[in-house]
C-alpha cells in the first residue's frame, strides 16, 4: 500500500525522544519501515517542525537541531515543513503559592506555531491529489482528528497512527484507524542514522556528542 507519513516533530520529541540517550539521531524512514505492516511502500515522509531559539540553560540547542535537520535533508523520502517557534517571558499563577509569598512567577514560555495547520493542510492536499493510499500520522495530538476523519471518511484513504506517547488519545482512537501502534524505545534505538551522514562535496554532518 502506497503510504505517506506525517510527523509532528515536537510531539515525537516530547513523547518519545526527550531525555533518552541514543534516541534523538533518529532516521524516521527506518523507524516507519520497522513499524508499518508488511507490504507498506513508503512514498514520502513529511516532517513538521520549527527552528528553536537558544535558552539560557541550553544555548547550543539550535546548533544540535540544525545538524539533525541537515541530516534529514539527505533522506530522499523526507521533506521538512517549518512552522514558527516563539519564546517569551510571561507571568503565570502558582498552583500552590507559599503562605505570605507571591501568587505568580515569571517563566520562559516556549511555543511552536503552525504545525497542526500544516499537517492537516498537507494531508488533505495529498489525499485530494490521490498521492497515496494510506496516510500515517506520528503524533498523539487530538487537534488532528478532523483532517484525519476527512481523509478517511470523505476521501476514502486508510489511516494509521504511530503513537509517541504511552497512552493514545481517546479522540484519535474514536476515529477507528487501521492501526494505532506505540513507538517503543527499542525500535527507536534500532532506527538511528549513521553517526556521520554524508552531505555531498566531501562534507559530513555528525551526531551531536550530547545525543550519543
Amino acid at each position: 500500500m502506497l503510504t505517506n507519513i506525517y510527523i509532528d516533530g515536537f510531539n515525537l520529541y516530547y513523547g518519545r525522544l526527550k531525555g533518552q540517550k541514543g534516541s534523538k539521531w533518529l532516521d524516521p524512514v527506518e523507524l516507519c519501515r520497522n513499524l508499518l505492516p508488511a507490504g507498506t511502500r513508503i512514498q514520502r515522509v513529511r516532517y513538521f517542525t520549527a527552528r528553536i531559539t537558544p535558552r539560557p540553560d541550553d544555548p547550543d540547542g539550535p546548533a544540535r537541531q540544525d545538524a539533525y535537520l541537515r541530516a534529514l535533508e539527505t533522506l530522499p523520502e523526507v521533506s521538512i515543513h517549518y512552522g514558527r517557534f516563539s519564546q517569551t517571558k510571561t507571568r503565570m499563577r502558582l498552583a500552590s503559592p507559599p503562605v505570605g509569598g507571591p501568587n505568580t512567577v515569571e517563566v520562559i514560555k516556549t511555543e511552536e506555531k503552525g504545525t497542526d495547520v500544516h499537517i492537516g493542510a498537507h494531508m488533505l492536499l495529498d489525499a485530494f491529489r490521490k498521492d497515496c493510499d494510506m496516510a500515517v500520522l506520528i503524533s498523539n495530538d487530538s487537534d488532528l482528528c478532523e483532517p484525519l476523519r476527512m481523509v478517511k471518511s470523505e476521501l476514502g484513504l486508510t489511516i494509521g497512527i504511530l503513537n509517541p506517547f504511552a497512552q493514545p488519545s481517546h479522540w484519535l482512537k474514536k476515529l477507528q484507524p487501521a492501526f494505532i501502534k506505540p513507538i517503543r524505545q527499542g525500535v527507536v534505538r534500532a532506527s538511528q542514522l549513521p553517526a556521520s551522514v554524508p552531505l555531498g562535496d566531501g562534507k559530513v554532518v555528525t551526531q551531536p556528542q550530547e545525543w550519543v
